[in-house]
């Protein structure tokens, strides 16, 4: 079967990249710069700064993305769950065939969306324990340093430092911070620790107290004091810290974790010191109380112990039997010590007699008798003691010299030696040696052993001879 050829296409061809690139031009010059409401999706903020999350609504998903820059200009960063409005331009991501709005800034859907991020946010630092009472700390009664985290141009400060002034005379030290826009929250995060940092005793004193204040002013104006960083800073701090941050009825979540809040910063500072003529007063009330109740109490014991000392019996009541029995010991002294006196001169008396010359002279030569006398026994006895062992010295010998090698010699016996001086015992060794040494009881003699087989049988055979040995 024969193949018939297709006649040729007149559709053009094109490569990925043209096709991606076109797609690219259109959505960016179609759409150009738009803001689109919805939904925040997942978040995730790379090492590098930037940030990726989606936008979404009940029927679809936009992939977003904003770079370092944009991120750091944000004064509400997108959250999982928060109602947005994203402007920047849509755009394509060609590696995944994919279209992005790539997003320039951020702001909540209406102060609805902020709030039920706020809630949120408080709930989740309130589970941690961050706004827990059993946190909060006491504010010094009299502070001598109070340490002021605010801006230093505005109201705030000049309310702050002339109240000061008026209660009672302090050190304050300021720490400049903005109080509003994307630099707000970690500015006062730093503040906050770096008054913490201060070393006791140092070159720059240490506050005793910390107040962050800010005027009054809309949600997002008071936005960075919502901030986690700040929450946490403030609940960290070592040092007591009062928040005065808006008006009365402006409430952020810096006010749960500070240790004291204030509805105005006027109020911060009147908080933190009290009035001197009022601390005046106070102490002077107090003094007033201490002489009225130590007067009370003085009165109180003396009449106590009037009322005690009735009831005891009188000094000469307790002295008397005392004084009796001293008299009678008195008395009875003189007497005593006559007595006393003779009997110890009749003891000295009698052990003087004792140690007269004739006495001592009769017990030496006394002492002296019974020397020699146990001196002549102990020579008899060890004379004695020699004599036996004499006797018995001269039987042992007599002894060794009956049973001793010399005399056995006398009876008949020899002994034999081989060239070394060894003693021979058997004819096997007798006939290995080169020459033999026989010992008689008078001399000795030199022999030539004589080999195995060659004695002849003519010799008389020799008396056996027993062992010396």
């Amino acid at each position: 079967m024969d193949m018939i050829d297709e006649p040729a296409s007149n559709t053009p061809e094109f490569s990925v990249s043209e096709i991606s690139g076109a797609v690219k031009q259109v959505l960016e010059g179609e759409f150009g710069r738009i803001r689109v409401r919805g939904e925040v999706g997942r978040v995730m903020v790379a090492r590098t700064g930037h940030m990726y999350f989606d936008l979404k609504d009940d029927r679809a998903v936009i992939a977003s993305v904003s770079w370092k820059g944009q991120v750091a200009r944000m004064s509400v960063r997108p959250e999982e769950g928060m109602e947005v409005i994203a402007t920047g331009r849509l755009t394509t991501f060609a590696p995944q065939s994919k279209y992005q709005l790539q997003v320039e800034s951020v702001e909540p859907a209406g102060a609805g969306a902020l709030m039920a991020m706020l809630e949120k946010r408080k709930a989740s630092l309130a589970a941690e324990g961050l706004f827990a009472p059993e946190r909060k700390q006491r504010l010094p009664a009299l502070p001598r340093v109070i340490g002021v985290i605010t801006s230093p141009q505005g109201a705030v400060i000049r309310d702050i430092l002339h109240r000061l002034q008026d209660r009672f005379g302090v050190h304050v030290l300021l720490w400049p911070v903005a109080v509003q826009g994307q630099a707000c929250a970690g500015e006062v995060a730093r503040a906050i620790a770096g008054f913490n940092a201060l070393p006791m005793g140092g070159a720059i004193p240490r506050p005793d107290v910390l107040i962050v204040a800010r005027g009054g002013g809309s949600i997002e104006d008071l936005w960075g004091f919502n901030e986690e960083i700040v929450v946490r800073a403030a609940a960290a701090s070592h040092i007591p810290l009062i928040s005065a941050v808006g008006h009365e009825t402006d409430t952020t979540l810096i006010d749960f974790a500070s240790d004291q809040r204030a509805p105005t910063p006027t109020a911060a500072a009147e908080m933190a010191v009290p009035v001197h003529s009022d601390l005046m007063a106070h102490l002077a009330g107090l003094e007033a109380r201490l002489l009225r109740t130590g007067g009370q109490m003085v009165s109180a014991r003396r009449q106590r112990l009037a009322d005690l000392s009735r009831a005891l019996p009188r000094a000469e009541a307790l002295l008397a039997p005392a004084m009796q029995r001293y008299d009678i010991w008195a008395e009875r002294f003189p007497g005593a010590l006559r007595a006393l006196t003779l009997a110890k001169g009749q003891e000295l008396r009698s052990i003087a007699a004792g140690l007269r010359a004739a006495t001592i002279r009769f017990q030496i030569d006394k002492s002296r008798d019974r020397l020699d006398e146990r001196a002549l026994r102990a020579r008899r006895a060890i004379t004695l003691r020699l004599e036996a062992q004499a006797t018995k010295l001269a039987a042992l010998e007599r002894l060794r010299q009956s049973r001793g090698y010399p005399a056995t010699l006398r009876r008949g016996y020899a002994v034999v030696r081989d060239e070394g001086g060894q003693v021979i015992t058997a004819a096997a060794q007798a006939a290995q040696a080169r020459m033999l040494e026989i010992e008689f009881a008078d001399s000795r003699v030199a022999a030539l052993p004589q080999k195995p087989g060659k004695a002849t049988k003519s010799a008389p055979k020799p008396p056996e001879q027993g062992n010396l040995f």
